[in-house]
């Protein structure tokens, strides 16, 4: 019995010891898996800092992005208690057409993309169709119809083709990213043609109506709008096209041509075109002299070159105020082919070397490649999203690159007092 109790007790020994070496070897190992790949990991970080450093960096990036959208995004559902046309009317100044911080707009914006049009007529002026309408409570809007698919991609000119509807939508929104604050409130509509528009039509409107097999048409009133073969149709009697809020009436324009216009004529340059000094000829023009009209020109160029918009012959500002804006007006000849970047459209920044520094400041701001992104998340919410092909994200990234590059050399030739200006 004694000998059995001894034996017993012997194999629980045995067990134990066991059980603890198993236990220290996978304790061992463990470590010994740790240590590994702890060294593994310097080893890969030594020689590869810049991973090291992007994947650092990441969760920051993520995070400005969002917070970017988040301070720029509108929500379309908000109420207001005011009008809507007269909070915007409000918001119209020498030197901007809305604010930087603007809560109301998703409300505006909704008003103009859903209130009753009681008036529709011919647009006033221009070579693209468009039509003049009047909404509830007096507002007058311009609407510019659809013409191309999201991901149509246009080559040729920089100028070619017809307007493209959502970049005027595109175009309003990176405005606002970038805080010029010039481009006028634009926003998506979807109009039914048989019911919204043909019974309040004027005679002129009326009469370019016209039926392509169960498509709604109409050819309106242009320079290039000469009949049917010119007209835009609707899906049925569905047209998509975006709104963009005219000034309040007291507000008038005025219209110069663009010092660095295009000819438009097949193998005839522009003065500037064939002349590297031309910006020291215009800085010689009084009118460039003694206002901020040369620093809003070249912040045009970089916007329209982030755009892709090579159409900026002439530009408006408000009469009778010494130091207007110049405004962001017409950019439907944007995001056409989101594989070229039209450098000529730079001209003014490459030509002159010379840029606001709150606008640079502000470009600076997206260095790290995020801007499409930015614009691609407020973007999210607009009436007829998605407003871009993704293509165009990764233009605007690319294109600002370049841009920087250009600022960057000009302050290393130049130095940064001579080449970045206060406001």
């Amino acid at each position: 019995m004694r000998c059995s109790v001894e034996k017993l007790c012997r194999k629980k020994v045995h067990i134990i010891c066991l059980a603890a070496l198993l236990g220290f070897l996978l304790v061992t190992n463990h470590i010994l898996q740790k240590l590994e790949s702890s060294q593994r990991r310097t080893l890969h970080d030594f020689a590869n800092p810049e991973m090291k450093q992007k994947e650092e960096t990441l969760p920051l990036r993520t995070k400005k992005i969002k917070d970017l959208i988040q301070k720029y995004r509108f929500d379309l559902d908000m109420v207001i208690d005011d009008s809507p046309w007269a909070i915007a009317a409000k918001w119209v100044k020498a030197r901007e057409i809305h604010p930087s911080h603007i809560p109301e707009l998703g409300a505006i914006l909704n008003a103009m993309a859903s209130y009753p049009i009681t008036q529709a007529s011919t647009g006033h002026k221009g070579t693209q169709l468009k039509l003049k309408l009047r909404l509830k409570h007096g507002q007058i809007v311009a609407f510019k119809p659809m013409w191309y698919k999201r991901d149509t991609i246009l080559s040729g000119s920089p100028y070619i083709g017809r307007d493209r509807h959502n970049g005027e939508v595109a175009a309003f929104h990176l405005n606002r990213i970038l805080e010029f604050r010039r481009a006028p409130l634009v926003v998506g509509r979807r109009i039914n043609l048989d019911t919204e528009i043909i019974p309040v039509a004027s005679p002129a409107l009326l009469k370019t109506f016209f039926t392509n097999g169960s498509n709604t048409c109409f050819y309106g009133k242009c320079l290039y709008c000469l009949g049917k073969d010119d007209g835009v149709c609707a899906d049925k009697n569905i047209l998509e096209g975006v709104v963009a809020l005219w000034f309040p009436l007291e507000m008038k324009l005025q219209l110069s041509k663009h010092p660095w216009a295009r000819t438009y004529k097949k193998n005839v340059k522009a003065l500037w075109e064939t002349d590297d000094t031309y910006c020291d000829k215009i800085k010689g023009i009084r009118v460039f002299q003694h206002s901020p009209l040369l620093l809003d020109i070249l912040d045009t160029a970089i916007f329209d070159y982030l755009i892709g918009n090579g159409d900026r012959h002439h530009y408006e500002r408000f009469r009778d105020e010494p130091d207007a804006a110049l405004l962001l007006l017409d950019n439907a000849k944007s995001f056409g082919n989101p594989n070229v970047d039209e450098t000529s459209i730079l001209a003014p920044i490459i030509q002159c070397c010379r840029l606001r520094k709150s606008t640079w400041e502000q470009l600076l701001i997206h260095e790290d490649g995020d801007l499409g992104a930015v614009l691609k998340g407020v973007l999210e919410n607009e009436v007829i999203s998605p407003v871009l092909h993704d293509p165009h994200y990764t233009a605007i990234d690319r294109r600002l690159s370049h841009v920087l590059k250009i600022i960057r050399n000009c302050i290393h030739k130049h130095g940064e007092d001579n080449v970045l200006a206060e406001n």
